[in-house]
């Protein structure tokens, strides 16, 4: 068994909660990110979509690079990665475009009228999608069938409305009853756009990792991976009637949820409990930091923590104040080979789950 499968039983085993002896550590280098590509955003340019595979290759070469060198618990992937825009685009957004960062999406809608005009788009004739599929083809064709792709950006529904529907507007209509069914009207149809693309996505591309943020391999057999950071502005009232429902749904369709969530959030945590299926958390420290994360998801019914961009004074925090039989998962991106050498060689000391348990 070659490494890259080694390590894919490995993930395996601590997603399903087998017993294990530690934690998992992932080490990337750097990486062309999203604004690097021929033309900025496959997604926002008019250049032959052929023109970024050299990107994605690219990228794929150097993690596999990374791994034959420091045989660290990577799954070197193909990533198909994209900004946050992609779901508003497929909306209707237009898109501004940073020179040395990724695009992201203008809000095109200010009123509960306007909101409640759009059409549902249809995925086959969405310009961005259709790139985005024809890009994820060429990449299999070139880097072959065995090669495990990584997915584009997932917003939840609720997100991508908030980027639909400028936000100080979409704030004030959820004062009042009328405006908060307009809000869930926008949020439904970007729901649906979600559902709808990740049936084509998985019929398509069914062993992708779901994992967009971080960039870590996930089982393919797992449920989709999406961006939840709009929760952070609302209300635990707002929360459970607009945005739980959604992600319940996505849960329940494909078996599981894994989340990424970089926004003040804290006061969400009780519900996220509640989401069956939850099986993995992306947390970026917001300003209460990690601490209410293994307060509220601790132990081995917990989700696996996917976590990245933490010091190392804090991974080893968390791994020696976690609850015994809480797992993780820590990404070190966009080190030297030398750094991510001697970092596993560190992290390979802290006590891992089954240890704790004992």
């Amino acid at each position: 068994m070659d490494l890259a499968a080694h390590n894919q039983a490995f993930i395996r085993d601590i997603f399903a909660g087998r017993p294990v002896t530690r934690h998992a550590f992932v080490t990337t280098p750097q990486l062309l990110g999203v604004c690097q590509g021929p033309d900025n955003d496959v997604t926002t340019s008019a250049r032959p979509v052929a023109e970024w595979v050299p990107w994605v290759a690219e990228n794929h070469r150097r993690l596999a690079a990374r791994l034959a060198l420091v045989q660290d618990d990577a799954v070197p992937t193909a990533s198909i990665a994209t900004g946050t825009h992609i779901f508003a685009q497929a909306m209707g957004c237009g898109v501004h475009v940073f020179p040395d960062n990724n695009p992201c999406a203008k809000p095109m809608v200010s009123t509960a009228a306007e909101a409640d005009a759009l059409p549902e788009p249809n995925l086959w004739r969405t310009p961005v999608f259709e790139r985005i599929f024809e890009l994820a083809h060429l990449v299999r064709r070139e880097l072959g069938p065995d090669v495990p792709l990584g997915p584009c950006d997932m917003q939840s529904g609720f997100d991508t409305a908030c980027l639909v529907w400028d936000k100080t507007e979409m704030s004030m209509a959820m004062t009042d009853d009328d405006g908060r069914a307009a809000v869930a009207r926008l949020t439904g149809k970007c729901a649906r756009l979600l559902q709808t693309f990740l049936r084509a996505w998985r019929d398509e591309f069914p062993d992708c990792s779901p994992c967009h943020c971080p960039r870590c391999w996930t089982p393919p057999e797992l449920g989709p991976w999406v961006s939840n950071d709009e929760c952070g502005g609302v209300s635990p009232r707002t929360f459970r009637e607009l945005i739980m429902p959604e992600l319940v749904e996505l849960s329940q369709t494909w078996g599981g949820l894994g989340m990424h969530c970089c926004a003040c959030a804290e006061h969400q945590f009780p519900a996220f409990n509640e989401i069956p299926g939850f099986y993995a958390f992306n947390r970026v420290p917001a300003k209460k930091g990690m601490d209410p994360v293994l307060q509220h998801f601790a132990g081995p019914r917990a989700p696996v923590h996917v976590l990245a961009w933490l010091p190392e004074a804090e991974i080893v925090r968390l791994v020696g104040s976690a609850a015994p039989g809480t797992r993780f998962i820590f990404e070190n991106s966009g080190c030297s080979d030398a750094e991510a050498q001697a970092w596993l060689e560190r992290m390979h000391r802290l006590r891992g789950p089954s240890a704790a348990a004992g």
